[in-house]
């Protein structure tokens, strides 16, 4: 009973929600890409290692806030897993995360390993208390594209328009993560770029800043009837996001990143 309890804890205390997601989205990078199915989830590998250690870390640098605001949602807070197995898990993430990051090759490794991880560690240690809080998820995401690309047999750099509609996804991202927590951060002292716009400018900037990569996603490769669609439908959902109320916009937003994600695969 205790070892499934801790299990479930470090499962709920790597953000799962976020680190599936961008595994997913690797995935379905590298299989656009071209890659062999051995190196597609080599790559995968790497990058779910990468946002383990980043999720484990967030939690273990929260730990006392969330306590401090009775966060009963978070493990470490609610006491189903020690502080130290976390540190231990998400010591043997980094640990596989740098060997599995440089297997995949050493432009590959390094950017994912510099300009993804650190990008992500450096953010839940200094960025998220900060006015540059959307800095390191632009510089992630945007780069996540080229970790795929940079593992092909022949390495080569994305498109730019991948880049910037990937930046642009990632500060999107960021807004839709903080906004939940805008008042229990500004409780504990952290206050990023999103918590002094305020919730109501969060709440229209977010499906505006994913909207702005669907725009980038549809044009880059050249507008056809696919990225026409799939912008229409991202301009509904913002139309959404901004008038509607209650949870509404939130799903719209996430929505619109969703479809970004897709237009990005199926066009890069």
């Amino acid at each position: 009973m205790a070892v499934a309890r801790t299990v479930r804890g470090l499962a709920l205390a790597c953000h799962p929600g976020p680190t599936l997601a961008v595994s997913v989205f690797t995935a379905l990078l590298a299989w656009s890409a071209g890659l062999t199915l051995g190196r597609g989830l080599l790559v995968t590998a790497a990058v779910l290692t990468g946002q383990l250690s980043i999720g484990w870390c967030n939690d273990l640098v929260d730990a006392r806030r969330d306590r401090a605001v009775g966060r009963t949602d978070k493990p470490l807070a609610a006491g189903d897993v020690a502080e130290p197995v976390v540190r231990a898990a998400c010591g043997a993430a980094v640990g596989a995360c740098v060997v599995l990051s440089l297997a995949c090759g050493w432009a590959s490794g390094l950017v994912h390993l510099v300009l993804g991880v650190a990008s992500g560690w450096a953010y839940n240690l200094w960025f998220k208390r900060t006015v540059l809080s959307p800095l390191p998820y632009a510089v992630a995401f945007g780069a996540l594209p080229a970790v795929v690309t940079l593992a092909l047999p022949t390495p080569v750099w994305p498109p730019a328009w991948v880049l910037v509609a990937g930046a642009l996804l990632g500060v999107g991202a960021h807004l839709l993560n903080v906004l939940p927590d805008l008042a229990d951060d500004e409780a504990t002292g952290v206050r990023g770029l999103p918590h002094r716009l305020g919730e109501p400018v969060v709440r229209w900037l977010a499906p505006a800043v994913l909207l702005a990569g669907s725009v980038v996603a549809a044009y880059g490769p050249g507008l056809d009837g696919t990225g026409l669609g799939l912008l229409a439908a991202c301009v509904v959902l913002a139309v959404v996001a901004v008038l509607a109320r209650g949870r509404l916009p939130f799903v719209a937003a996430v929505l619109i990143a969703l479809v970004n994600v897709v237009s990005i695969v199926a066009r890069s």
